[in-house]
């Protein structure tokens, strides 16, 4: 939010929100996001529709996807995906412009293929790029091997920024 208002006077920035968004959030992110990455239940979807029609704009998703099935982290399971996908379908303020994944950040660059063949793959089941176009994958460390398999956006504030 300050980094926004502080920049406000460059329209041509758009700010997506990467990371775990808690509902009473959402009302500090819409005014500021054109592309939320992170959307993983049905119930942060309906405060972000919510907090959209009342700011009265459209607000571009990702779905967050836990590939791994890991109990820490957020995203909803492969299997669950079609469901949430079609949610937001039917609801306004919103569009599904693809889904994300976030593989465990331990692991060895070529170690996190699986995550994103696995991303790549449930795409295709659900309607492949024309209906999802994006798939946000890969950060400073595995951005390489994402894009080999099939990344239309990569988070490498590390790599631009450092450590923070």
């Amino acid at each position: 939010m300050k980094k926004a208002e502080a920049l406000s006077d460059l329209e041509e920035i758009e700010w997506h929100f990467i990371g775990h968004l808690q509902r009473n959030k959402v009302r500090h992110v819409v005014p500021h996001a054109g592309l939320i990455q992170t959307i993983d239940s049905e119930r942060l979807l309906g405060e972000v529709v919510k907090r959209a029609g009342q700011a009265g704009r459209a607000i571009d998703i990702l779905v967050e996807v836990n590939v791994g099935r890991e109990e820490q982290k957020a995203g909803v399971l492969p299997e669950e995906t079609q469901e949430l996908v079609g949610k937001i379908g039917e609801a306004g303020g919103v569009r599904c412009r693809g889904l994300m994944v976030l593989p465990p950040f331990e692991l060895d660059s070529e170690e996190t293929r699986p995550w994103f063949a696995g991303l790549r793959e449930l795409r295709e089941k659900l309607g492949g790029e024309k209906a999802l176009p994006e798939l946000s994958m890969g950060m400073s460390a595995d951005y390489p091997v994402a894009i080999e398999e099939g990344a239309t956006m990569v988070r490498v504030g590390t790599a631009i920024f450092g450590w923070r």
